[in-house]
């Protein structure tokens, strides 16, 4: 009989960089794609108020994507069960109404409590917020630490959110 390895504890993440997380087709995203970019991370919803962003987040990725910006959408249902669909009708909501091209992911958890992704437990920790409803901003720097959480209100063309954008990528 031989003794089995213990498995190596499992290291804390440090940045976003150390993520892994399913994309909406399912498929495992390491988000160490990413190192060295500047990210915006959104938790979306296709039945909100705010879902109009969708437009400003994409017109986003296409102007500063080139330029070492990434946003990230995650679904959410946490607030007024504003995202019930599944991964397909929530990328053919996205595609369909908003074009969406930048990463989608599959819907998770924001709400601090059993079940919260790993991902907003981190965010939460790292900033002291977490989001209050749907399309809640952070910004990541390309360091893989955030630099700052926009409530739901802060529209991504808003001028605040684009000059910390700006600043992020060295402008």
């Amino acid at each position: 009989m031989s003794a089995s390895t213990p498995a190596a504890p499992q290291r804390a993440p440090q940045k976003l960089t150390d993520f892994t997380l399913p994309a909406l087709n399912g498929e495992p995203v390491n988000l160490a794609r990413f190192k060295g970019q500047v990210v915006l991370v959104v938790n979306v919803a296709s039945r909100c108020g705010y879902t109009p962003q969708y437009a400003g987040l994409q017109k986003l990725h296409e102007e500063f994507g080139p330029r070492g910006l990434a946003v990230l959408g995650f679904p959410c249902n946490d607030f007024g069960k504003q995202e019930p669909g599944s991964a397909a009708e929530i990328a053919e909501f996205c595609g369909v109404n908003y074009g969406v091209t930048f990463p989608m992911f599959e819907k998770l958890q924001t709400k601090a409590g059993p079940g919260q992704s790993p991902l907003y437990t981190w965010l939460g920790a790292q900033t002291g917020a977490l989001p209050e409803w749907n399309f809640g901003k952070y910004l990541i720097g390309r360091d893989g630490q955030p630099l700052g959480f926009f409530p739901s209100k802060v529209d991504p063309d808003g001028a605040d959110l684009r000059a910390e954008i700006e600043r992020a990528l060295g402008s």
